[in-house]
């Protein structure tokens, strides 16, 4: 390959990686081309995008980037996953699919956060981080949490309160309604009382 030929291919993956903070790399050695082609696919419709790289020309594509020191995951025959909409959990969730419907896809590991999380047990550790949309929702339910607590703290007692107020202006009425008879059985009993002496 000529020196031409490979700033060309450098520019395009520079490119391509551009504004990245993680990766995921494989092996797709021992995939054959129609199944290379449907994980594509699938990738795709997460967002994500996959390009077999030369591991030299990757190297002097990232550096001094956000990327620089993925090239420890690039060993072989490898093919970088990558998407600015994703996330990295969402990605390693992904491969870990992948990985289950092919046992030929070699999972080399992810690169994340400056940090290299190698193999099968990197990918899993990612896959079990929170996707940003479970991030938010989590630190929601957290902020909503207390909120409700304490609404119900002043609802219980409330409710207790406002149930024997009730009670109590029930029984008033009650009252009140045996307390204007007995007022007025009390004039017609004393009006009879002197009629009687008489």
């Amino acid at each position: 390959m000529s020196k031409y030929v490979k700033n060309l291919i450098t520019k395009d993956l520079t490119k391509r990686f551009e504004g990245l903070d993680a990766v995921g790399v494989i092996n797709p050695r021992g995939v054959d081309a129609t199944k290379t082609n449907m994980l594509r696919r699938r990738l795709r419709e997460k967002g994500l995008r996959m390009t077999v790289v030369k591991n030299s020309l990757a190297k002097r594509a990232v550096e001094g980037s956000k990327l620089s020191g993925f090239e420890k995951l690039l060993d072989g025959a490898s093919a970088v996953v990558y998407g600015k909409q994703a996330s990295i959990s969402a990605m390693a969730r992904l491969l870990l699919e992948e990985k289950k419907t092919d046992d030929k896809i070699e999972l080399r590991g992810i690169f994340f956060d400056g940090e290299v999380y190698v193999g099968d047990a990197g990918v899993k550790t990612i896959s079990t981080m929170p996707t940003r949309e479970e991030a938010i929702s989590n630190i929601v339910g957290l902020i909503l949490g207390p909120g409700r607590k304490l609404a119900a703290a002043i609802k219980g007692p409330g409710g207790t309160l406002g149930a024997v107020l009730k009670s109590i202006e029930d029984k008033a009425k009650e009252r009140g309604d045996a307390a204007p008879a007995a007022a007025e059985a009390a004039p017609a009993a004393e009006a009879a009382a002197p009629a009687a002496t008489a």
